[in-house]
C-alpha cells in the first residue's frame, strides 16, 4: 500500500480450545513463541553472525473470544495470562455478526472489567514515555478492545457496488463499514497505526526478558559445571568449563 511491501507471517491454530478436557492445551502455543525467541537468541549469541537476523519472533497474538460466552471464560482467563508474558496479545470478538449492537457493547464491557479484575495486561501498554498524541490514540484503541470483527470472503452487490461482507436475512454486514463492525479499526491498529510499535515493544519486553532469563539460566549452569569439575578434578574454581547450550533449545525444523 502506497509503495509499501508489508511481509507478514500468519501462524494459525486450528481446533484450539475445542477440546473437552483443554488442560494444557496453551502449551504448544508458548513453546511455539518461546522457540521463536531462543531462534533468534541463538543466532544473537554466533561468533560470525548476520548482518541482519531473520526476525521469525511472534510480534501479535489475535485471541479470539466466543461470543456466545457472558465473559472470559475460565479458560480465556488461564491462557490470556500466559499469553501476555511472552507476546502481545489483542482479544477479538469473533463472529461479532452472531450478537446484537447492545449484546456487544455489554460483551465488551464485561471483558474489559473481568481483564482488570484478573490483572490481564494486553496491547497497548500504557508508557510513560508516550506523548500526548499517542496518549490520546491508544485510549481510543483501548475503548474499542476487545475489536468486535466479522469475517468474509465473499463479495456481495449493494445498489450496484460490490461489498465484501456477509447476508443475512435482516440484511448486508459490510466488513469494511465501522458502523457494522471493527474489522477496519482492527486493521488500522496493527498494519498503520501501531505497527512498528508492536515489533519494538516484542523486542524490548518479551524478548528482553526471554533473553535475561536465558543468559541468567545459563551463567547459573556454568557456575554449577565449574564448581563440580573443581571437586572431582582439582581445577581452580575459576577455571572456565565448556560452553553450556541454551537451557531452552528452538524445535528442530522439519
Amino acid at each position: 500500500e502506497n509503495g509499501v511491501r508489508v511481509q507478514l507471517t500468519i501462524i494459525d491454530t486450528p481446533g484450539f480450545g475445542d477440546q473437552c478436557n483443554n488442560e494444557g492445551c496453551w502449551v504448544q502455543v508458548i513453546k511455539y513463541i518461546k522457540d521463536q525467541h531462543a531462534a533468534y537468541l541463538e543466532s544473537e549469541l554466533k561468533p560470525q553472525r548476520a548482518r541482519i537476523i531473520e526476525d521469525s519472533r511472534v510480534h501479535a497474538c489475535l485471541y479470539f473470544l466466543n461470543p456466545g460466552s457472558r465473559g472470559l471464560r475460565p479458560l480465556d482467563v488461564e491462557v490470556l495470562r500466559r499469553l501476555t508474558e511472552v507476546t502481545n496479545v489483542i482479544p477479538v470478538i469473533a463472529k461479532a455478526d452472531s450478537m446484537t449492537t447492545e449484546e456487544r457493547t455489554l460483551f465488551k464491557r464485561r471483558v474489559k472489567e473481568e481483564m482488570s479484575f484478573h490483572r490481564i495486561s494486553v496491547f497497548p501498554y500504557a508508557s510513560d514515555a508516550d506523548n500526548e498524541e499517542d496518549r490520546l490514540l491508544n485510549a481510543s484503541i483501548r475503548d474499542l478492545i476487545p475489536f468486535a470483527v466479522v469475517g468474509s470472503e465473499e463479495s456481495i452487490d449493494v445498489d450496484g457496488k460490490p461489498v465484501r461482507g456477509r447476508r443475512h436475512g435482516w440484511g448486508v454486514i459490510n466488513i469494511f463499514d465501522e458502523t457494522h463492525c471493527d474489522f477496519v479499526h482492527l486493521r488500522n491498529f496493527m498494519l498503520r497505526t501501531h505497527l512498528s510499535d508492536l515489533i519494538e515493544v516484542t523486542a524490548q519486553r518479551h524478548y528482553e526478558q526471554f533473553r535475561t532469563s536465558q543468559l541468567r539460566q545459563i551463567k547459573e549452569l556454568r557456575a554449577q559445571q565449574a564448581a563440580a569439575a573443581a571437586a572431582g578434578s582439582g581445577m581452580p574454581v575459576g577455571a572456565q568449563p565448556p560452553s553450556a547450550p541454551l537451557p531452552h533449545q528452538p524445535a528442530a525444523q522439519v
